[in-house]
């Protein structure tokens, strides 16, 4: 057993002399050319990035599912049908088939014709139309078909259909749009939640410190690297599959890590000129002890986004992207960028404070709140550790019932056209005719027609279907395509239930000796399989976030106990998150004060994204606590001192950035239009007020202190076969005594 304080692999170093530090040295020493490189990077990328402009996608599909493979299907024999449709849906106070009505219907579909990417439109009041008219004679609907597929059709060109079909609006003749691909161009505005988020973190973080220079440090770092990752995911926009989201998601996650990795390096700088270091050793010193915290804390939510990749679907390909590049970027900010600004602040980093209110770079004393709830837990471990036990728990019951589905435009704002479109095709013709099922059939040698039809009539007598188009075959008669309208909405569980039963029960059944090989495919059942793959890939990539991060934190504190129970512990935070998220947004609870809209099921890329995000960010403060704690246990105090500690020096500084993220991240809440955001930006919310309050500051501390020596148990054989991430850092102390006043720190 190997339970000593410095590791028999690793030889400690000073913290000047560490790799960190001499970097931290040079950045200080050539600040102004760290800050024009900085400067000069924004400007290159961001111009990049606005002269190859972005392309962004909502298609949210992907692999070789039956969908995929009927879109492929239609590629190659149909192209007329294999495009994406969209839908121009007009409401009128007098009947729709009055005659000034039906002629304005008319010159929509002849001027919509003519526009490009626009293979052809069926007006409602064509012979060849079906099922487009309301039965009460006031609704109906054009069916736009473009000539690419809805990822693809160039955004401009959905733009000049949407623009022309609302020009023919007029006072009793209302006209919207629908469908997947006018999604594309007509977006929400983007809401307030960057702007929102900022100013609560700047409040946050002038109340922590009291100064202006201390508080405007971490959020300059943050918006740098924010900015250049947007130049960024323009350029990458081109080569991947970028959701239309990921500028906001890229925000979201920039700003919360970038704001909190420059906090700790500012707060450890302050820490080191309140001990009498002079600037340039103080600057050295915060980077190789906060900085490499830093280091370490964004290695793990790099390797937790990197499960992303299993997935192997390419908009979880562009989310991982978008998402890495952000944490990359503030990291470097944090351990480039900070140091040289430093060197400009000098000792006037609490230069311009509020009276009164200018925070110590001291740490709490015996008397302070911090240092008491550290003996609190040390002297009741299994009281504190229960009752949070306890309260984790309630939160995980929710999630059982969670289920995964991509939501519809039912959950656009109501001032989009896309929503307006929904609401009416909802009304006139039913839901589900917002996601209509497109069967693609392959005939055989000799057409097969009588079969097709056979085919047609029994998908029309299947319970759950609304109704069905004719069939429609192509010139070869090699290919036919057959619409059916589900009576229920895209999003909704018997519509999934209605596909599996088409599949599976009623075509073969219909098709069985003719030859026929029929695909169930469209936007929805497209939507239902890319559900499917996600939530059976789940499990394969938290095993493998979970193993990668063990890993890491094993040769970083040269401990398994601490790696295993950091896992455990982010894993109980990440389901306590997932739970408050169901029970917010698919149950409804809280709905109304959180102005969430209609509830509804969770997209299935949000748990994916929300657990590599959170489950990276969790490790950032299990680092950061994790490395004081190692820092005192190595000076020679016991386990149980070590644990109080280490809690009492990291409390503060954990909470006040906790407090900036959950800023960050629930301004989206109540800030952004679109759903996805709000889902998202409450779960990281919900999930890092968890963290730092009941597992970080409650629950860590409490098992640390019941395990004793045995939270730095590693075998002598696995310490000499783990790799050491670099040695041992050890800071001289000026003030001597373990119980000395010391640092809010990381």
């Amino acid at each position: 057993m190997a339970t000593g304080r410095a590791p028999e692999t690793s030889a400690a170093v000073s913290a000047t002399d560490s790799w960190l530090g001499r970097v931290a040295g040079w950045c200080y020493d050539h600040r102004r050319r760290v800050l024009v490189g900085w400067i000069g990077l924004i400007v290159a990328v961001t111009a990049a990035g606005q002269v190859a402009g972005s392309r962004f996608s909502q298609n949210l599909e992907g692999g070789n599912s039956e969908s995929q493979q009927a879109q492929a299907l239609l590629d190659q024999t149909f192209p007329q049908t294999a495009g994406a449709q969209g839908y121009v849906v007009v409401d009128t106070t007098g009947p729709v088939g009055a005659a000034s009505s039906v002629d304005r219907m008319h010159r929509i579909t002849r001027a919509l014709r003519t526009e490009p990417h626009v293979s052809g439109v069926v007006d409602p009041f064509s012979p060849g139309a079906h099922h487009q008219v309301s039965a009460d004679g006031h609704i109906a609907f054009a069916i736009v078909q473009f000539d690419q597929p809805e990822g693809t059709v160039p955004v401009h060109a959905v733009k000049a259909v949407v623009q022309t079909a609302e020009s023919y609006a007029a006072p009793g003749f209302r006209v919207a749009l629908g469908g997947p691909v006018i999604g594309l161009a007509v977006t929400a505005n983007p809401g307030s939640s960057e702007g929102i988020g900022i100013m609560a973190a700047m409040v946050v973080m002038l109340v922590a410190f009291g100064s202006v220079v201390a508080m405007g440090l971490p959020i300059l770092t943050a918006l740098v690297g924010v900015a250049i990752g947007f130049g960024l995911e323009d350029l990458v926009s081109h080569r991947l599959v970028v959701p239309v989201f990921s500028p906001e998601l890229l925000a979201m996650i920039g700003l919360g890590v970038g704001i909190d990795y420059a906090l700790f390096i500012v707060t450890r700088y302050r820490h080191g000129l309140s001990e009498g270091r002079d600037p340039r050793t103080a600057v050295t010193v915060a980077l190789a002890t906060s900085g490499r915290a830093v280091l370490f804390a964004g290695l793990t939510v790099l390797i937790s986004l990197c499960g992303l990749f299993i997935m192997n679907l390419p908009f979880m390909q562009g989310l991982a992207v978008s998402a890495i590049a952000a944490v990359v970027l503030v990291m470097a900010g944090s351990l480039t960028l900070v140091p040289a600004m430093l060197g400009f602040a000098g000792r006037a980093v609490d230069r311009w404070h509020l009276p009164g209110s200018l925070g110590s770079g001291a740490g709490p004393g015996p008397r302070s709140f911090w240092f008491r709830w550290s003996r609190t837990i040390q002297r009741r471990p299994w009281t504190t550790g229960g009752a949070a036990l306890a309260a984790l728990g309630l939160l995980i019951v929710p999630l059982f019932s969670m289920r995964l589905a991509f939501t519809d435009a039912g959950n656009d704002p109501p001032s989009l056209t896309t929503r307006q479109a929904f609401d009416l095709l909802a009304r006139g013709f039913g839901p589900g005719f917002n996601g209509p099922l497109v069967l693609a059939v392959e005939l055989p040698a000799g057409g097969g027609t009588g079969a097709l039809d056979g085919l047609a009539r029994a998908v029309a007598g299947t319970p759950g279907v609304a109704a069905v188009a004719p069939p429609r075959t192509n010139a070869s008669r090699s290919t036919a395509v057959i619409i059916a309208y589900p009576a229920s909405a895209p999003q909704a569980a018997a519509t999934a239930q209605l596909v599996t039963h088409l599949r599976h029960v009623v075509v073969p059944s219909a098709t069985a000796g003719s030859g026929l090989r029929v695909l169930v495919g469209g936007e929805t059942a497209g939507g239902i399989d890319a559900s499917a793959y996600l939530s059976s890939r789940l499990y394969w990539v938290i095993g493998a976030v979970i193993v990668l991060a063990v890993l890491l934190l094993l040769a970083v504190f040269r401990s398994i106990v601490i790696p295993v129970k950091a896992a455990v512990m982010n894993l109980l935070s990440v389901g306590a998150a997932y739970g408050a998220t169901v029970a917010v947004f698919q149950w409804g609870w809280a709905g109304s004060v959180l102005r969430i809209g209609s509830t509804g099921p969770i997209d299935p890329w949000i748990p994916l994204m929300m657990f590599t995000v959170l489950f990276g960010l969790s490790m950032d403060y299990e680092v950061f606590l994790l490395s004081r704690i190692r820092e005192e246990w190595q000076r020679g105090a016991d386990n149980s001192t070590a644990v109080a500690d280490g809690l009492a020096k990291t409390a503060r500084v954990i909470s006040a950035a906790a407090a900036i993220m959950i800023c960050v991240f629930g301004s989206f809440v109540i800030g952004d239009p679109l759903r996805v955001l709000k889902v998202f930006g409450f779960g990281l919310a919900a999930s890092i007020l968890i963290d730092a309050t009941l597992v970080r500051l409650v629950l860590v501390p409490s098992v640390m202190e019941l395990l004793g020596r045995a939270n730095w148990y590693i075998p002598r054989w696995l310490d000499r076969v783990v790799p050491s991430l670099g040695a041992e850092v050890t800071v001289e102390q000026p003030a001597p005594g373990p119980l000395a006043p010391a640092p809010a720190e990381a």
